[in-house]
């Protein structure tokens, strides 16, 4: 027995097993295919997660009038994001939409609790805003604050021990009453500015552009407008 465990030679292997190896070495394992298998899934489930969320865009557009513009974040960036930007007379808005299903959503403060877990999801709203209000900034050559919204498409009721700071919280469909109720503090200008601004494919970029934010001057002639924070001495 033993020298059949350790017998070399050709002798010591079946008739076409080379061949059989060289076949079967281009076949995936089984742990390779279960991963293609779940990134298949998973890729499939943000695609049908961006279609509903560009239908609610859409069914939003036509509840807060036009005054409004709302635009998708994951086309203007190219990355893969839930969220869109609202901008209208109320300011400039990051919505993040979050579907929680029949659950109970529970807030204390920045933790959100839902089914037992407690997901990122005031984070992962400020972090978008964060990210919209330096791009617009940076290529408007003015401060632009984007106001952060969490936005839940789902029956579960939502319930409030403590409410985030500096991020609005509110069901879906109550998003266009959220948006109208904060006034108007922006000219129909510059809402257009801004709207502008957003649609170009450089504010979404990481460089400057000094001389693409001269053509969107916040002010003429020496006058000032909301956005414009220069003070009296400059």
């Amino acid at each position: 027995m033993t020298e059949l465990l350790h017998r070399g030679g050709t002798d010591s292997q079946p008739e076409g097993f080379d061949d059989r190896i060289i076949v079967d070495a281009g076949r995936p394992s089984p742990i390779d295919w279960m991963r293609e298998r779940r990134a298949e899934r998973g890729a499939r489930r943000e695609e049908a997660g961006h279609n509903r969320l560009y239908r609610r865009m859409g069914s939003l557009i036509g509840r807060l009038g036009e005054e409004w513009h709302v635009l998708d974040l994951r086309e203007l960036t190219g990355a893969e994001r839930r969220s869109f930007l609202a901008i209208g007379p109320g300011g400039v808005f990051a919505v993040t939409v979050k579907d929680h299903g029949r659950s109970r959503v529970s807030f204390a403060g920045d933790i959100v609790q839902i089914d037992g877990k407690r997901p990122k999801y005031v984070e992962e709203t400020r972090a978008e805003a964060k990210a919209a209000a330096e791009a617009l900034s940076r290529t408007a050559g003015v401060s632009i604050p984007v106001m952060p919204i969490l936005a839940f498409a789902g029956t579960g009721k939502i319930s409030f021990y403590g409410v985030p700071k500096g991020c609005l919280v509110t069901a879906y469909h109550e998003l266009p009453r959220v948006l109208n109720a904060r006034g108007n503090r922006l000219a129909a200008d510059t809402v257009d500015k801004v709207f502008s601004l957003a649609l170009h494919p450089a504010t979404w970029s990481a460089q400057s552009y000094a001389a693409f934010a001269e053509s969107y001057r916040w002010y003429k002639d020496g006058d000032r407008v909301g956005t414009d924070k220069r003070g009296d001495a400059e």
